[in-house]
């Protein structure tokens, strides 16, 4: 039996942003009144629908693409396939190369057919030869007349390890038309429905999606496969617990697929991701790549892994994220042919095997933040590996454009990764993360950003009590956190002109500093400044002028932790660029605050050892389905 592993395909939108993802932006084409000439960008005419394209005469279309090349390395790694069979059908004259590349990048021409006509030409590809990473790609070159490419899959004979469905789980709060959008895009994909069992929506906002305009329509195509599911907000972690406890109770679905709200999806990477879940020889979560939504060819999230010592997740090679498509192709960028090995993947698109759920469980009862990186630590540690998987991918808000280490999310920030290292890490009373941990609060009040410092000592002071306290808090701790701002005039967004006007006048305000200018202090002059900073805002009070209007005004990138302390208060853009923050000095607060934080790290620290063996016990209560089923019966009721 032949089974389609990937199909080439092209974006559902016309949208030129995209289509460097799908074709290769340096060969494309564009056509004018007068003539056809090369360009950096590709034509949205030559794009004849989602899957066929017209090559233009003397003109190279290359698929060595995000979206359109063949992962090689990753199928010979984690899959019994050794070999594959690509298949492209042509209506016209043309010449088709087909290239592989090596864990180097390095490009190689494996064979070359000439076409007329229509025709449908065949090349077996060996998986033998790409254990460090590789990919295979195909290019066509018109002859003197117009050919139109019209579709191409990579097949193998190979029968897959296990047959069943995927169930997906979409965990909403508030995010309608994103949902509706979602399941517009599933519903008008058959290929992909083919693969799927039940779309379970886990609504837990109060702008409900079955309440939207186009709701009833969607609803209709999708039939019996969609169904809504209404409960509070117990955050993505009960949102997604709920999708993954509805699958175990579908004999067809081998796995669950979680999926964000707040996300534009490929259908062909969700069809992808099941596709290779039944093919890897082992039980493996299939993880999908994040691209930002508000610049479509940024690539943010690839392969994502834990740190042990401080126990903070990174992407594996952080400082060449993110990566920009439309600038640097796939054939041009070294790093992204090599096959790398993740710890765990975003819960924006993460596939996971029921096996795995019935084995260890369901997600921590965390509310928002490390519970994904947690639950395939967990995995891991159990033999379920994650592969972070190219070809796989979503368009997702960016967290660049987010300031959620400073709103309320700082207490599930910090609590959620003590509790997760607590369970999970390898290092003698937890490495450096306490350490960190205690360095970050410091940070945050030299820059007088007192409300994270506040969120993050209620934290501490929760993790201390055990971990049964993450049941008890998991529907109030997000509102309580909440209500906590109202207590810091930091965490007003000031918008309106005439405010943000008024604040500057007769005050010397500063523009945005030089981004060349790096004037951290390292080594001893760090040491030397934290201390003096620490003793400064210690003793001295802030300058009254200073507190009726902001000394200085800093742009976000600039407002660092080296250069707000130097000031009593300070006006900064944020995240969002949709207003300005006013941080003020509170020597009050800081003092209290200063020595509360390093009483609860040498606590935490102290205990370290008992609290670790505390939450591994606990371990099953608070990931056991019986225990989540009785969080959800009560939330049903």
């Amino acid at each position: 039996m032949t089974h389609v592993l990937q199909k080439v395909v092209f974006p559902l939108e016309r949208d030129p942003d995209l289509l460097p993802l799908y074709a290769d932006p340096e060969t494309w084409s564009i056509i004018d009144e007068e003539h056809v000439r090369m360009s950096n960008v590709a034509h949205l005419g030559n794009v004849l629908d989602r899957h066929r394209a017209r090559i233009v005469p003397g003109r190279r279309v290359s698929f060595g693409t995000y979206f359109n090349a063949f992962p090689a390395s990753y199928w010979q790694h984690w899959t019994a396939v050794r070999e594959i069979r690509l298949t492209v059908r042509m209506s016209g004259p043309a010449t088709i190369l087909v290239y592989r590349s090596n864990g180097g990048s390095t490009p190689q021409r494996l064979e070359t057919q000439e076409v007329t006509g229509d025709s449908a030409s065949t090349f077996d590809i060996p998986l033998t030869q790409y254990s460090d990473g590789g990919w295979v790609w195909f290019d066509i070159v018109a002859d003197d007349e117009s050919a139109v490419f019209e579709g191409a899959e990579w097949t193998t004979e190979q029968e897959p390890a296990r047959t069943g469905k995927a169930s997906i789980g979409i965990t909403t709060f508030n995010k309608p038309d994103y949902c509706v959008q979602t399941l517009t895009s599933l519903s008008e994909a058959p290929d992909v429905l083919d693969v799927l069992d039940r779309i379970f929506v886990v609504d837990q906002g109060t702008q409900r999606v079955d309440a939207e305009a186009d709701f009833p329509r969607v609803s209709d195509a999708l039939g019996e496969t969609l169904q809504i599911i209404t409960q509070p907000n117990l955050g993505g972690s009960g949102g997604f617990a709920r999708a993954m406890s509805e699958t175990l109770q579908r004999p067809e679905s081998d796995f669950v697929q979680l999926l964000d709200d707040d996300v534009v999806i490929e259908p062909e990477s969700i069809r992808r991701s099941v596709v290779f879940g039944q093919f890897t020889t082992h039980p493996t979560l299939v993880g999908g790549h994040m691209f930002d939504l508000l610049d479509r060819p940024k690539l943010h999230a690839w392969a994502e892994v834990v740190d042990d010592k401080p126990f903070m997740w990174r992407n594996l090679f952080q400082e060449k994220m993110p990566h920009y498509f439309g600038e640097t192709n796939l054939r041009q960028t070294p790093i992204l042919h090599m096959r790398m090995d993740a710890d765990y993947n975003g819960w924006w698109m993460c596939l996971i095997p029921t096996q795995v759920l019935r084995e260890v469980g369901l997600a921590l009862p965390a509310f928002i933040k490390w519970d994904d990186a947690e639950f395939c630590v967990r995995a891991g540690k159990a033999g379920y590996p994650t592969v972070s998987m190219p070809g796989v991918a979503l368009w997702h808000v960016s967290w660049l454009g987010k300031d959620d280490a400073i709103d309320w999310q700082a207490y599930f920030h910090g609590r959620n990764r003590l509790v997760a290292a607590l369970l999970h890490s390898r290092q003698k009373r937890g490495g450096t993360l306490i350490r960190h941990s205690r360095r970050i609060d410091i940070k945050h009040l030299m820059m007088m950003q007192y409300y994270p410092v506040e969120l993050r000592r209620r934290a501490l002071r929760d993790v201390l009590r055990g971990p049964h306290h993450m049941w008890g808090n998991l529907a109030t701790a997000m509102p309580e956190a909440r209500a906590v701002a109202k207590e810091f005039p930091e965490t007003t967004v000031h918008k309106d002109t005439d405010v943000i006007l008024r604040s500057r006048k007769g005050r010397q305000v500063y523009g945005r500093l030089k981004r060349n200018v790096f004037d951290s202090p390292t080594g001893f002059m760090l040491r030397w400044f934290t201390a003096i900073t620490l003793v400064s805002h210690w003793f001295h009070q802030p300058r009254p002028e200073n507190i009726e209007q902001p000394e200085v005004e800093f742009g976000k990138g600039d407002a660092n932790w080296w250069r707000l302390p130097l000031h009593d208060s300070a006006l900064v853009s944020a995240a969002d660029g949709s207003g300005k923050n006013v941080y003020v000095r509170d020597r009050a607060f800081f003092r209290r605050a200063l020595i509360d934080t390093i009483v609860l790290h040498a606590q935490l620290q102290w205990r370290w050892p008992r609290l670790s063996r505390q939450y591994r016990k606990a371990f099953d209560d608070l990931t056991a389905p019986e225990a989540w089923a009785r969080v959800f019966d009560k939330a049903d009721t």
